[in-house]
């Protein structure tokens, strides 16, 4: 069975093309550091050899780019790369890579006083220049706050939808073609309606699906086939990534998952959010990257699983971050978060912070604040 397609433009990653009802393209991101050339090309080959149709890595600092020389000259893979504050990195990472990622939400932090689209325009003129495509990436956890402010609270769909539509129409207007969308949260069923309502509006431009901080398998897979199922069965989507915490030698399992999940849809294997019977109790926690700073994080994300098992049947949201670029934000809507940092974990409780505690002492204290949680909503039910 041939999978329906909406009508989008091509876009060329490298060797290959996403749009343009060219096969679904499927992406993972590196787990490893960067900055360690040898690890980081191993898990390239890794992923290529899964079936990766394109590899993400993060580089941050100066340190990451002259890595990411050595590793360009060491493989041939489609690569792309991840940028958050510090925008003007595009400049000297560019001529390495196949594609730049950026986070509207992100463009804020660096040089405040310069208008947003002053940015913008920069990443596109390195990108031109050194033949590379562009994915707008907007995450529910990190939408920008002045986009934020313009809609009512507890509106998340909204702001993320016209700040990727506000970046489409500044790239159009500058006559940058070559780029996709994501719109992407850690709940599957707002990543259904964004990329529906985005495809409806846009139907031109090549979407990159996935659930942002889907978790652990196998509920993380599940969340993320319950997206790409409702979306890709209806011709919208054109490259995926399946985001999942796993030990970083295993990051070929996203690969697998992703392209099973196309096999299953292209067959007609198709089932409704409720079929997939997921528990109450929602744990999202983020897809193990190189901007991890303690490995501890994959461990706690599977010790809070199993200790949590006792409130499956509770409505309760717990987070598990693995660094400072996503723990503090992304943690803001879930009853708990805990972000990890080299040595201790922050514990939240929506977006107040509780206080900040040891990898081994963190459990017994999450296991309180979520006992409180149960115990105000047995006597409010």
């Amino acid at each position: 069975m041939e999978l329906p397609r909406n009508p989008t433009r091509p876009v060329r990653i490298g060797t290959i093309t996403i749009g343009d009802n060219n096969p679904v393209a499927v992406q993972s991101m590196c787990a490893t550091h960067t900055r360690d050339v040898g690890a980081t090309v191993k898990q390239i080959n890794d992923l290529i050899k899964a079936g990766a149709d394109v590899v993400r890595i993060a580089v941050d600092t100066k340190r990451d780019v002259e890595a990411l020389i050595e590793i360009r000259q060491q493989t041939q893979a489609n690569l792309s790369v991840d940028l958050q504050e510090n925008y003007r990195l595009a400049k000297t990472v560019a001529p390495h890579v196949d594609k730049i990622r950026y986070n509207p939400g992100h463009l804020y932090h660096h040089e405040r006083q310069k208008p947003w689209q002053d940015k913008v325009k920069f990443l596109l003129e390195v990108a031109g220049e050194n033949d590379c495509a562009v994915r707008i990436g907007v995450n529910g956890g990190s939408v920008d706050p002045a986009k934020a402010s313009q809609f009512s609270e507890g509106d998340s769909i909204s702001p993320m939808l016209a700040s990727a539509l506000e970046h489409c129409e500044l790239l159009d207007t500058l006559g940058f073609i070559r780029y996709c969308v994501s719109l992407k949260d850690s709940d599957p069923t707002k990543v259904i309606e964004l990329n529906q309502r985005f495809a409806a509006e846009r139907p031109d431009i090549p979407l990159h699906l996935g659930v942002t901080e889907a978790g652990m398998p196998p509920e993380g897979v599940i969340k993320t086939r319950i997206a790409f199922e409702q979306l890709i069965s209806r011709g919208i989507g054109d490259t995926i990534r399946v985001s999942l915490t796993l030990p970083f030698d295993r990051k070929g399992d996203e690969i697998e998952a992703g392209r099973q999940i196309l096999a299953d849809i292209a067959a007609g294997r198709v089932r409704s959010v409720v079929d997939y019977g997921l528990k109450s109790l929602n744990i999202i926690s983020c897809p193990s990257c190189s901007r991890v700073e303690n490995e501890a994080f994959i461990d706690l994300a599977q010790e809070v699983k199993a200790m949590t098992e006792y409130a499956a049947d509770y409505a309760v949201t717990i987070a598990v971050m693995g660094c400072r670029v996503n723990g503090p934000g992304e943690t803001d809507d879930a009853d708990l978060g805990l972000w990890c940092g080299p040595k201790a974990v922050n514990l939240k409780r929506g977006s107040k912070t509780l206080g900040s505690y040891s990898y081994h002492d963190i459990l017994p204290r999450l296991k309180e604040e979520l006992d409180i949680i149960i115990s105000e909503r047995t006597e409010t039910a």
